[in-house]
């Protein structure tokens, strides 16, 4: 094995790679003021952005869940990695050479992560089925493609790759890259035969590589070709540490950037349907990868749209009762989204696909402008199983649409849609439909299944708010005026250490009264003190840290923006005056009490020096409020 990675090394992917540029990669990043970004965060479901991303820090914080460090933690985080594959991860996108201190530099598959093997072994499949698409036994591959109106651009640009019809062509191919069977086997790319030696997974198809948010192909997406070839129309690559199909969204690394630009999202069936947008100038189509969109395709595109007022999914779904239901389908986690969803069905059953062999990429495009919101169509749908022509097919009807109506948390989008109901039933007692819309939503608010918000079918967002800190609780009060200086004068001492140098260093650990915000002065002082930061400070900060709790805390306070307009000496001096004076308040009251308890019969020595311990503290006290931080 190579061994334990140089420290030198693992600071030099740190300095190299920017946390911003890595984070943009899963979520949406936008100006949080004083050089911070803010998105939503990756780790917890979230309606309004409370992770942030310090780039000059190279830190991350989320004030809602607390989880939070530096770029190699985000990577570790978000994609399941371990230590070391993340400093891989990171070194490969820096192109840095990495050092073990066992092994020497790192070659071939010596000391690799699991993660880092299987996402390897990935890119090489890729890669081989590219370049396979230009053999002659590919033929058949590329007519396929042709007669769906895609030339070798369009091929290039997706990647699409052809896998050849033999047995084992690309396990033999991996095998002279140094990949094991039972990487081969794990990574899903092989699979065991009768004659218990590995066989390709897939042979004699059309490939289209599956693609993270971060661009790391993670599995295939396999087309039959050949009346001969006995399995299904579409093989993907089975559930693995690096694919899970309930997580991936094909086309996401090609059309992140434009979704997060347009704040709209274009979800589709098919890989074709996917190129076919794209071609047609629809750069924010994606589509799932053989399961129905759910929950965890739901949060990828929230961290990319974040809450943004004019956010918008639309569902494009064929005409025919599997698309219907679908659609269907998609309404029930409608209001799962911060965004407007809508539907548009192509005519005559086509998908983006067949409509823009039929009639062009312009027709495309206009498929995706005449959406409908999705609970009308929903309604509709709803309206249309029942006979309108007698009262009791109405009332059937109305009694089926109206908690559909009831449950559209924006109440003028749900006052309108009671009235547009009541249209589509033909009763022409609109408020008799409007009133009965409104006792259903009062009386699911009155059982709490459906708090009333506000804004556009979307939760409302709660006022902001500082949750407490890590190591909260009765031992740190936000509300103490004691405890909220502490917390600036730390912030300061973190962020910028030059404006409370060298008077910081000089404070004692117990003039920090919360025990969190000691621990992390104990770890200041452990890491050098704030007068001897330099460009790792930070870093040495919290590798100082006694444990994950002090080490988030400072992460935390790192981030988190300085509550003044101008963050210069004058201020840092008010904090250092403030925390020092109650210290000294503090230690005064202590003695006063000490002195009453003291007997008479104590030696007026006694006496004398705890007399001199308080004329001395009250005359400091007085100089650090007539003189300020100069009485220091």
């Amino acid at each position: 094995m190579a061994g334990r990675i140089n420290d030198d090394d693992v600071k030099a992917v740190r300095d190299a790679v920017p946390i911003d540029a890595v984070v943009s990669e899963y979520l949406q990043l936008r100006n949080a003021g004083g050089g911070n970004l803010k998105g939503l965060c990756p780790f917890h479901d979230e309606k309004s952005p409370s992770f942030q991303v310090s780039p000059s820090k190279g830190l991350y914080h989320c004030f809602g869940c607390q989880a939070g460090g530096d770029t190699l933690d985000f990577v570790m985080k978000i994609d399941h990695l371990s230590f070391s594959e993340a400093v891989e991860r990171l070194a490969g996108l820096a192109g840095i050479t990495l050092r073990y201190e066992e092994g020497g530099y790192t070659s071939g598959t010596s000391g690799r992560g699991d993660r880092i093997r299987l996402v390897e072994a990935h890119k090489a499949a890729a890669r081989f089925y590219v370049d396979q698409l230009g053999s002659p036994e590919a033929e058949i591959g590329r007519k396929f493609l042709a007669e769906r109106g895609f030339d070798q651009d369009a091929a290039t640009h997706f990647s699409v790759g052809y896998s050849p019809a033999g047995w084992d062509h690309l396990t033999r191919f991996l095998r002279g890259k140094g990949f094991t069977d039972k990487e081969l086997i794990t990574s899903g790319l092989a699979q065991d035969s009768r004659s218990g030696k590995p066989i390709d997974r897939f042979r004699g198809r059309l490939m289209w590589p599956i693609r993270d948010i971060s661009g790391e192909v993670v599995g295939f997406g396999a087309r039959k070709l050949r009346d001969d070839d006995n399995g299904p129309k579409y093989l993907n690559t089975p559930e693995t540490a690096i694919y899970k199909k309930s997580q991936v969204l094909y086309g996401i690394d090609l059309a992140k950037k434009e979704i997060a630009k347009t704040s709209r999202a274009v979800v589709v069936e098919g890989y074709t349907d996917v190129m076919a947008c794209h071609m047609a100038g629809v750069t924010t189509a994606i589509a799932t990868c053989g399961t129905a969109f759910g929950g965890d395709h739901i949060k990828i595109l929230r961290r990319l749209l974040m809450d943004n007022a004019t956010a918008e999914v639309i569902f494009t779904f064929d005409g025919d009762a599997a698309g219907q239901k679908a659609a269907l389908r998609a309404f029930e986690d409608d209001q799962k989204f911060a965004a407007e969803t809508s539907i548009t069905i192509a005519p005559g059953g086509m998908d983006p696909c067949d409509l823009r062999l039929a009639q062009g990429d312009a027709a495309v495009a206009g498929l995706v402008e005449a959406r409908t919101p999705l609970f009308e169509f929903a309604l509709r749908h709803i309206v249309s199983r029942h006979n309108l022509e007698n009262p009791a097919g109405r009332a059937a009807a109305l009694a089926e649409a109206a908690p559909v109506v009831a449950s559209i948390k924006d109440l003028s989008i749900q006052h309108e849609s009671a009235v547009q109901l009541a249209g589509m039933l033909g009763i022409l007692d609109e408020p008799f439909v409007v009133k009965r819309v409104a006792q259903l939503a009062r009386w699911a608010r009155e059982r709490g299944n459906q708090p009333q918000q506000q804004g556009r079918g979307r939760p409302q967002e709660a006022a902001p708010a500082t949750p407490p800190p890590v190591g909260g609780g009765p031992a740190l009060n936000l509300r103490s005026p004691a405890h909220r200086t502490e917390r600036e004068l730390l912030k300061l001492a973190l962020q910028r250490p030059a404006l409370v140098s060298p008077a910081f260093d000089a404070y004692g650990i117990d003039e920090f009264t919360a025990p969190p915000y000691a621990a992390v002065r104990q770890a200041i002082q452990d890491a050098g003190g704030a007068s001897q930061a330099a460009d790792d400070y930070l870093a040495r900060v919290r590798d100082a840290a006694p444990n994950d709790t002090v080490r988030a805390m400072v992460t935390e306070l790192a981030v988190e923006a300085i509550h003044a307009k101008t963050v210069d000496e004058i201020y840092a001096g008010v904090q250092l005056v403030q925390v020092r004076l109650r210290a000294v308040d503090r230690r005064v009251l202590e003695i006063q009490g000490a002195m009453t308890r003291l007997s008479p019969q104590a030696p007026p020595e006694q006496h004398a020096a705890v007399q001199e311990e308080l004329w001395v503290l009250q005359q400091y006290g007085q100089r650090l409020r007539n003189r300020g931080a100069e009485g220091l």
